[in-house]
């Protein structure tokens, strides 16, 4: 009998690392994408908690301390662009704003694409246009290769998922209010190892981080109760940022200035929340699944944890119905516990008045004050609850050493 077979739509990270698991468990793995390589571009994400045992059993955790960004901390600016609350960087696997390893999207996508196991099938610049789930194959019909099948399929894309909408059409989503715009800057001096957040009048935030490649990621943020800018063109969205951010100090006005010239991703930031995670023979993992949006901090934990859950249930269950109804079983408490933002999330991070600034200001000292620093206090409000979730025993082929799980004193990084 041969081995059973995967295609895998979407290679960001969800996608390689769900091929990286199945490939060493034996299975024939493909992975489409309908970008024409690995996309480098990307912001700064975090791996914790459970993610980082994830990685540890892939032998993949010493490769990206060594990719990190080198973010020291998080640091927060008045009006002036003055320094008024620092928090450090998180000296533990699951706490603090900035975690213990802070790495760019492109690179982690990366690494694990290096790490794939050999044997995976990768067809970039391409992407499925249909799926015909007979019962015991499933049909993909691509819109450039030719027709093939394959055992089971699994979406590996992002909240507005084109591949998902050919099984699931009525995909919630919700939609949080809140528009970001990414881009990479060139790095001045007035840059430093933390990530900046300034806070303007009108529900605006611009924020600036570091990166490993001598570059700063920038970012522009605001609430309002328009919908569908992001189907604008980027001429358009180019003008709006510019209008939105026009009397808008500290880095604002040399981000707009790059604009034209730094290629930068506009989006509307939500969340889906779907009834279930497969129909048939095709299942979702990652953001096409449970976008948490990055307001979450889990975006990256729950692709790398949900890629390992599902390639456990997919590699151990007799049939692909019991490994799809195990994976959510058990992976939907922790997903919830991510999509919880809390109450007033995210108004509160975007006062509307210099007095509501001046009051979220006033938060962010006495949290970083020496006793609530004591008392974690940062952890208890910022730290997502990245180790709520029992990963199962899986180390296919014996090539991987069992680690220590998450909740153990971890190893410290430099």
């Amino acid at each position: 009998m041969s081995a059973p077979s995967i295609l895998i739509s979407g290679a960001s990270i969800a996608g390689p690392a769900l091929a990286y698991w199945l490939r060493a468990a034996g299975w024939r793995t493909t992975v489409v994408e309908r970008f024409d390589g690995l996309r480098e571009a990307g912001h700064n994400i975090d791996v914790r908690g459970a993610a980082r045992e994830v990685v540890r059993r892939m032998g993949i955790e010493d490769t990206l301390f060594a990719s990190a960004t080198g973010e020291q901390g998080t640091e927060f600016l008045d009006a002036g662009g003055r320094s008024i609350a620092v928090f450090p960087r998180a000296t533990s696997e699951t706490g603090g704003a900035t975690a213990e390893l802070e790495i760019l999207r492109g690179e982690l996508s990366r690494v694990i694409h290096e790490a794939t196991p050999p044997g995976t099938e990768y067809l970039f610049g391409d992407s499925i246009t249909d799926l015909d789930d007979r019962g015991d194959r499933v049909e993909v019909t691509f819109r450039e290769g030719p027709r093939r099948s394959f055992d089971v399929v699994v979406v590996a894309e992002g909240l507005t998922s084109r591949t998902r909408s050919l099984v699931m059409p009525r995909a919630d989503i919700r939609h949080l209010g809140l528009y970001m715009a990414f881009l990479t800057i060139p790095r001045t001096d007035e840059d430093n190892d933390f990530w900046r957040w300034f806070h303007a009048p009108g529900q605006r935030q611009v924020i600036t981080r570091p990166d490993n490649l001598g570059t700063t990621r920038a970012l522009l943020a605001f609430m309002t109760n328009l919908r569908g800018l992001e189907n604008l063109d980027q001429r358009a969205q180019t003008e709006l940022l510019r209008r939105t951010f026009a009397d808008v100090g500290w880095a604002a006005p040399r981000i707009l200035d790059a604009l034209d010239d730094a290629p930068y991703h506009f989006d509307a930031i939500g969340q889906v929340r779907l009834p279930t995670w497969s129909r048939g023979r095709v299942g979702l993992v990652g953001d096409a699944a449970h976008c948490a949006s990055p307001l979450s901090g889990m975006g990256t934990s729950l692709a790398l944890v949900g890629a390992y859950v599902l390639a456990a249930e997919l590699a151990t269950a007799p049939d692909h119905t019991r490994a799809f109804a195990r994976y959510e079983h058990r992976m939907r408490p922790y997903v919830e516990g991510a999509q919880d933002l809390g109450p007033g999330t995210p108004r509160l991070a975007f006062p509307r008045t210099r007095a509501g600034i001046r009051v979220l200001h006033t938060a962010v000292k006495a949290a970083a004050s020496a006793p609530a620093r004591r008392l974690a206090m940062l952890d208890r409000f910022a730290a997502p609850p990245a180790d709520k979730i029992e990963l199962p025993d899986f180390f296919p082929g014996g090539t991987h050493r069992h680690a220590a799980a998450p909740g153990c004193r971890p190893v410290r990084r430099p």
